[in-house]
């Protein structure tokens, strides 16, 4: 099996990748919650029983051919910092970073895949994506989903479908949600609307990682909430039709900012790459909020040459555990910010800034693009 330092050492797929409305649109996720018949709830059973059920189904998780190569862990040998780097990574939940005993984690060699044991469940069942791409991130799932069933017994009833530990995920007992950049909407003032049409019409609003977490970055995870008397395509293609209407009015904020408030735009573009390419402390939090302008500023193309890929991976190795992991030791909050600074002057050395925003009046993103290489 993989060791942890190369997982963690090679870029995810999804973190590569370009999918459908990717400049908007991150990720997507499908997340099956499974449980085994005659065998309590992890929440009701004793460490004993937790211990037995990692020890009877981590071979065959292993044996997965999609674990081939891959990385699998018993959290009992497993320590803080690294758990928080999968937390990070979104391949573990925060709650199950905070077990122990009896728990483990079974990682695809690309990570697009993860499967948490006896987290809430079971079985956590994860397949992510880049993009707006559900119907490929559960059949991702879907496909490990049936591997499992075929050898294991699953605690599955005719009328209430998949058994779970909470009752809002019986039937499917899938979550499929998506990671949007939604910035042009918070500078607008307009995302506060999207989010409660949003929860109209049944769908969880949450922050970067998940239920109780702030939307930092202009970042939010939209998700069903019901699981009972739908079918998976159904539930897909409602979240689907509700991501494109936001992606649209995310569009069309940022055609809106560029016409019309082209100067605070540019502004608030050129003090994110002033601050990142010479801060010498960055909080984790200040961090995300300049990367969320910055990449603003790439896909609408004022800054120049600039890889989002290079931004969204910045953003990763942003994070406290991937800083603490790269250290090789626990860190304090303020070494974690002049850490943090430092990561972002390097990656920001070959990015050139912000073009100049009175030819920006006047000409479309191309022709700029093209007048500033021939000055050059």
């Amino acid at each position: 099996m993989m060791r942890f330092h190369t997982l963690i050492k090679n870029p995810a797929d999804w973190m590569k990748g370009s999918g459908p409305h990717s400049e908007i649109v991150m990720t997507s996720r499908v997340r099956l919650a499974r449980n085994l018949r005659g065998h309590p709830f992890p929440g009701f059973s004793s460490e004993m029983q937790r211990m037995g059920l990692l020890e009877k189904v981590r071979p065959v998780v292993n044996a997965l051919p999609e674990m081939k190569d891959g990385y699998s862990e018993d959290y009992s040998t497993l320590g803080k910092i690294k758990k928080q780097v999968l937390v990070e990574r979104h391949l573990i939940s925060r709650e199950h970073a905070a077990r122990s005993t009896g728990c483990g984690v079974a990682v695809e060699r690309k990570q697009s895949i993860s499967i948490m044991i006896n987290e809430e469940d079971h079985f956590r069942v994860q397949g992510i994506r880049p993009g707006l791409d559900l119907h490929k991130a559960f059949e991702i799932v879907d496909r490990v989903d049936s591997e499992l069933e075929s050898q294991l017994d699953y605690a599955f009833d005719n009328k209430l479908g998949y058994l779970t530990a909470c009752p809002t995920n019986l039937g499917t007992g899938m979550r499929a949600s998506v990671m949007l950049h939604l910035p042009a909407l918070v500078l607008m003032d307009q995302v506060n609307q999207v989010v409660k049409a949003v929860h109209k019409i049944g769908l969880a609003v949450r922050g970067l990682y998940g239920e109780g977490t702030d939307a930092l970055g202009n970042l939010f995870q939209i998700s069903n909430q019901h699981t009972l008397g739908e079918n998976e395509s159904d539930i897909i293609h409602q979240i689907e039709k509700v991501i494109e209407r936001v992606v649209a009015q995310e569009q069309a904020a940022r055609v809106k900012l560029r016409e019309d408030n082209l100067t605070m735009l540019s502004d608030q573009v050129g003090r994110a790459y002033a601050i990142m390419k010479y801060a010498h402390i960055l909080s984790s939090k200040e961090a995300l909020n300049l990367l969320s302008m910055l990449r603003l500023g790439t896909d609408l193309d004022l800054i120049p040459e600039c890889d989002r890929s290079v931004l969204d991976l910045l953003l990763l190795e942003n994070q406290p555990a991937h800083l603490q992991f790269q250290a090789k030791r626990e860190l304090s909050p303020e070494e974690r910010d002049v850490m943090r600074a430092e990561i972002t002057r390097q990656r920001l050395q070959s990015i050139k800034g912000p073009l100049n925003v009175s030819r920006l009046d006047t000409q479309n993103p191309t022709e700029t693009s093209n007048q500033e290489q021939n000055d050059e």
